[in-house]
């Protein structure tokens, strides 16, 4: 008597997709995941002041872009997709953005601006704005090793916290 559970023929191993369709998924899936961002490769120092603000991180960035030019600095690097926003470097003293590194007259006033705007939860950012200045000038360091965050009494600050409090009144912030 046979079994019904027998088969009598060969199976054949098949396989639940297709390998042709499900390699050009994979090939497209990796064409879209691109690395390239322009935040830089290494986080805030933790001593910058970070607040959550009630919008997402495009939105900010892109608010900050025109606060930023409304208080004379000029913005070098900005991706409301990347939540990143980097100015040059500016002069707190005569007023002025400088292009590169070298035209900076006077190390202990200029400073740079960054901030990073992280999604905290839907609908909105943790917002952290670091101003930093370089106590000296050593061209065999990479620039963030050089980087120092100014202390509360530097004009940097003063610039950061006013920048902080604008857009704390335009979009909103939470208090926790």
């Amino acid at each position: 008597m046979r079994s019904i559970n027998a088969r009598s023929r060969a199976t054949t191993l098949t396989f639940p997709f297709r390998t042709p369709h499900s390699a050009f998924r994979i090939l497209v899936f990796i064409a879209a995941c691109t690395p390239a961002t322009m935040r830089p490769p290494f986080q805030p120092y933790p001593a910058a002041p970070a607040l959550v603000i009630n919008a997402r991180p495009a939105r900010v960035i892109a608010v900050l872009d025109s606060l930023a030019v409304a208080e004379s600095l000029r913005v070098t690097v900005t991706s409301p997709r990347d939540g990143y926003l980097e100015t040059a470097w500016y002069d707190t003293t005569t007023r002025t953005s400088h292009a590169t590194w070298s035209d900076v007259p006077n190390l202990a006033t200029t400073v740079k601006i960054r901030c990073w705007a992280d999604p905290y939860v839907p609908g909105e950012s943790t917002v952290t704005l670091e101003a930093v200045y370089r106590p000296r000038y050593d061209p065999s360091r990479t620039e963030r090793d050089l980087e120092v965050v100014v202390p509360k009494e530097h004009e940097g600050y003063k610039i950061v916290e006013r920048l902080l409090g604008k857009l704390k009144d335009r979009l909103g912030a939470i208090t926790r």
